[in-house]
């Protein structure tokens, strides 16, 4: 009983938990500080004050790989080929070369200017490299950037944890072996990404006909079956001596714009278990600062180190790496800025904590420094940086209310806007030629959802959605948009 009562209590605490953070997203509807830091702010205060909440960093590892693997496939889902394909150049460049160049400067820095070792350094350049997908996603989750650079950000966070993990991993093994050589880490980085990127391919090539022709008894199995299959490419990928991570961020990118039964269930639980996950890690992360560490003592090099990462290496990464790209000098300024960090360059640095490399503890304390003032910092000034650059970027309202129709075979359902020149003006559902054919499933009027009557009296703007044969296609189109529009 006594263990029964101790796991209830658990519940209980979790719950609360939960509830908390939802408010803390709440609240920065009207406070300009991202959900992130206020969660690693209120876990690391919370584990102060009640020390029995401490978790060791070996769960929190473990925690914080399970929530990356989420984290990553509903990133790539939501970044999706197309998007991805169109900025593939500097994604690569950033997510790639950026990562390494990254490092090494803030290896060079640490070492000159703070007098840490050239290992210990290149852990901190290693750890501090990268982006981070669960900040940048909750940063721009609900906000439309204009032009490429949201694109380029997001899809560079996705693709430089793989390099920043491998990276980590392999300087892990240099600090603790006599064995290790910068050319042995280099051929395991090349190595890993191989075969991640080969895993990765290879299970969206599989996945993708089993979305579209494999049914399933109940539509909540869906969602479920692309979890279990982005944990199982994860999983051979990790088994391969690959990169997991790259693995799973590839199979979210290619079936990001499959058409598939089910594709918008699919969309919202991931976007809904990813942002669980966001919880979960950073809550995680919070509560063990003031358990392994003090961070207090490391606070000055922590401080050091921002200031050169934001100011220094980030921009030189971007001033030279997107040199041929055609961007705006405004929107690479915002692309440099916007090199957001977070929980993965903590992870990171708890794999040096469970690795028991020399310095660690340091490592870690100021990777979270770091951190916690790149969120509150460059993440808070994210809007206000986009405005004076002259950066487009809107609030995009949610619609917590939709219309959908259930179709058995898809291609059935046709949307056309009433153009000036439509034949359907003026006239009612009743009088249109449709025959058996097709048919008006419902009709949006100035922002709102219409029932299809039959005594509707077409406008132009007004959005209609027709059941019908796709071979008539060109037909539809021409009667409701124009023959300008079907002529094409």
């Amino acid at each position: 009983m006594e263990i029964l009562e101790a796991f209830n209590t658990d519940v209980l605490v979790v719950a609360i938990a939960v509830l908390l953070a939802l408010a803390a997203f709440k609240l920065t509807q009207w406070v300009p500080v991202p959900a992130p830091a206020l969660l690693l702010i209120a876990a690391a205060i919370a584990s102060d004050l009640f020390p029995e909440l401490g978790i060791n960093v070996a769960t929190v590892e473990r925690i914080g790989i399970v929530a990356l693997i989420v984290i990553l496939l509903d990133g790539g889902m939501h970044v999706g080929w197309r998007r991805f394909r169109g900025s593939f150049y500097p994604i690569s460049m950033l997510g790639i070369v950026g990562t390494f160049l990254t490092a090494a400067l803030v290896a060079v820095a640490a070492h000159t200017l703070l007098d840490f070792s050239w290992t210990t350094s290149w852990l901190l350049g290693a750890a501090l490299a990268p982006t981070d997908p669960a900040v940048m996603f909750s940063v721009l989750g609900n906000r439309e950037v204009g032009g490429r650079s949201g694109t380029i950000l997001e899809g560079e966070s996705g693709a430089n944890d793989p390099v920043g993990i491998a990276l980590m991993i392999g300087m892990i093994e240099y600090a603790t072996s006599d064995e290790g050589s910068a050319w042995s880490i280099a051929g395991e980085i090349a190595v890993e990404m191989a075969v991640g990127l080969v895993v990765g391919v290879v299970g969206a090539r599989l996945l993708i006909p089993v979305m579209q022709r494999v049914t399933l008894p109940r539509e909540g199995l869906y969602p479920i079956r692309i979890l279990a299959a982005g944990a199982l490419v994860y999983g051979v990928a990790a088994t391969l001596h690959g990169s997991g991570f790259l693995a799973v961020f590839i199979v979210g990118l290619l079936i990001g714009d499959v058409h598939a039964p089910y594709k918008t269930e699919i969309d919202r639980f991931h976007t809904a278990l990813a942002s669980l996950a966001e919880i979960a890690v950073f809550v995680a992360l919070g509560l063990t600062i003031f358990g392994p560490t003090n961070l207090w003592d490391d606070l000055p090099e922590g401080i050091v180190l921002f200031v050169f990462l934001a100011l220094v290496a980030r921009p030189i990464a971007v001033a030279l790496l997107l040199l041929r790209v055609r961007l705006r000098r405004a929107e690479k300024v915002f692309i440099a800025w916007g090199g957001l960090k977070g929980a993965v360059p903590i992870l990171l640095a708890a794999f040096a904590l469970v690795g028991d490399v020399p310095d660690a503890p340091v490592v870690y304390n100021v990777v979270f420094v770091v951190v916690l003032l790149s969120v509150l910092i460059q993440g808070s000034t994210i809007p206000l940086v986009a405005h004076r650059l002259g950066i487009p970027m809107r609030i995009v309202e949610p619609e917590p209310w939709d219309v959908s129709i259930r179709l058995r075979e898809p291609g059935e359902i046709q949307r056309y806007v009433v153009g000036p020149r439509s034949r359907v003006l003026g006239s009612a559902i009743r009088d249109l030629p449709l025959g058996e054919r097709a048919w008006v499933s419902f009709v949006v009027q100035d922002g709102k959802a219409r029932q299809a009557r039959g005594s509707h009296v077409f406008q132009v703007g007004d959005e209609v959605h027709v059941l019908g044969d796709p071979d008539d296609g060109r037909v539809l189109q021409r009667l409701f948009e124009g023959p300008e529009h079907g002529d094409r």
